[in-house]
């Protein structure tokens, strides 16, 4: 990826290039934007961000800077240091109960971006349910508002006498770790003793952390579950990822890697996180990449089959994905009785959908669970804890639970791009090219983010949107054999020309 790629800023905050698109003063700047925004909705009681880092080498420079410009914007400051962007918006909520003015959360990261990457993520905290989650990506008209006062250069500081101050805390991934266990018992997924302290004994299990955030709360999980044994790659404290951190087929089965470490070591499933570790992918008992779809589609059957043990009816509760996860998740809402609502990409969108739906869970087929039990955020832990509890109420390997759901090849591709506005283009081309007359009855056009068509004949669909997050263009495609949703991506390249 090119080392002068631009500053991002979309509904994810914003990423660029340490040293180049992304500075000291561009984070200081951004996260002051951040704190005058909750500033002027704060009723008068100075608000508090709680911060968090993903641990990539490099992003201590932007924690100072970030520190610097809220606590100059007039906001205090809770740092946790390094930590998993589900902790962050776990603890933002943990302080909300127990606060009378505002609390918002703040992350620093790239996700699965490159190493030389890095970012700010803004987690807002209104409206809370009735297990008092509500920190979450701000939806984009409040996104928009953060990032208009960067862009205008509008003054964020305060004066001398009403600088925010800065203390830590070290307990968050403890009550992190104690939010997922209560999840799991609540819903029936630790087996009907109810007890998560035995969720994984008898497993052996491997973990792959990248050398980032995600590290000490996975182990802190396993232990709480009782896992037998855990072989941990990318544990390191260096931030220096072992190997390109998105966690794809090929990153996860290089020699030496995770897949390899499940093999070797009889281990029942392997976990693969990205840096702040919102995001998990799956290697089976044999050694083979299942990947990042699955993750979803595995925790909500979790979620569905425990409540169904303990008599909890599941017909008409909505689950929320956005329009590029895969149609597994149709096929098991239509299972249970449940009902999917599609959104946008992008986390902010699928929780919106959710809080608006007060949805069981959802997420997305990036290996993104999000359960309002336990947070708001993508959350890897609680993944985790699905998986396992998935694999103790059943009884059988993960690749006998997969191999039992209905088969879908999902083939993803990008393009390089100079300028988004190319996406938009793009997208009305693929729009214009299925809305002919030829494809009547048989086409369905969600124009919600770019064109997503899907095909009723063939069973697939396609989606073709621009990047929230990087200068790219994504074109993704599903259908019952790789062979036809090649065809189907080859075809929408074609008419984009």
């Amino acid at each position: 990826m090119s080392t002068s790629a631009p500053l991002m800023l979309s509904v994810s905050g914003c990423r660029g290039i340490v040293g180049s698109s992304l500075t000291p003063d561009v984070a200081a700047r951004f996260a002051g934007c951040f704190g005058a925004f909750l500033r002027e909705r704060s009723d008068g009681v100075a608000p508090t961000v709680v911060l968090g880092r993903d641990g990539r080498a490099g992003n201590a420079m932007l924690h100072h800077a970030a520190i610097a410009g809220l606590v100059g914007s007039g906001v205090h400051v809770v740092d946790l240091g390094v930590a998993m962007t589900p902790t962050v918006a776990v603890a933002t909520d943990a302080l909300g109960v127990r606060s009378r003015g505002m609390v918002a959360g703040m992350v620093l990261t790239a996700s699965h971006n490159p190493q030389q990457w890095n970012g700010l993520k803004c987690l807002l905290a209104d409206g809370r349910d009735r297990f008092a989650s509500a920190a979450c990506a701000p939806e984009a008209s409040l996104a928009s508002k953060i990032v208009d006062r960067f862009r205008t250069g509008a003054p964020f500081g305060v004066s001398w006498d009403r600088i925010g101050a800065v203390c830590e805390d070290t307990g968050a991934n403890t009550t992190h770790v104690a939010r997922v266990l209560g999840a799991v018992e609540d819903a029936g997924v630790a087996g009907a003793d109810a007890d998560a302290s035995v969720l994984g004994e008898g497993f052996r299990v491997a973990i792959d952390s990248v050398n980032a955030s995600g590290a000490a709360g996975a182990m802190a999980l396993m232990e709480e579950v009782g896992v037998d044994e855990v072989c941990h790659l990318g544990n390191e404290t260096t931030g220096l990822f072992p190997h390109p951190p998105e966690p794809t087929a090929e990153n996860l089965s290089l020699p030496g890697g995770l897949a390899d470490a499940v093999r070797e070591n009889a281990c029942a499933v392997g976990f693969a996180q990205d840096p702040d570790a919102d995001r998990l992918a799956l290697i089976d008992e044999t050694g083979a990449y299942i990947g990042e779809e699955y993750t979803l589609v595995l925790g909500v059957l979790a979620i569905l089959e425990g409540m169904k043990r303990r008599g909890e009816r599941t017909e008409g509760l909505t689950l929320a994905a956005n329009l590029s996860t895969s149609r597994m998740i149709d096929d098991l809402a239509q299972a249970y009785s449940c009902r999917v609502l599609r959104t946008p990409v992008g986390e902010a969108n699928v929780v919106q959908a959710m809080k608006s739906n007060q949805s069981l869970v959802g997420g997305e087929g990036n290996g993104g669970v999000i359960w309002p039990r336990v947070t708001y955020v993508r959350d890897s832990l609680a993944a985790m804890a699905l998986t396992i509890g998935l694999l103790r109420m059943t009884g059988k390997p993960l690749s006998a639970i997969v191999r039992s759901m209905p088969s879908y090849s999902i083939v993803k591709r990008k393009v390089d791009l100079s300028d988004l506005s190319h996406a938009k283009v793009a997208a009305e081309k693929v729009r214009a090219h299925f809305a002919a007359e030829r494809f009547a009855g048989d086409a369905s056009i969600d124009t919600q983010d770019g064109v997503r068509v899907d095909l009723a004949s063939r069973r697939a669909w396609v989606h073709v949107r621009g990047s929230n997050t990087e200068p790219i263009m994504r074109l993704i495609a599903e259908a019952p054999t790789a062979a036809v949703a090649n065809a189907l991506l080859d075809e929408v390249a074609g008419v984009i020309g």
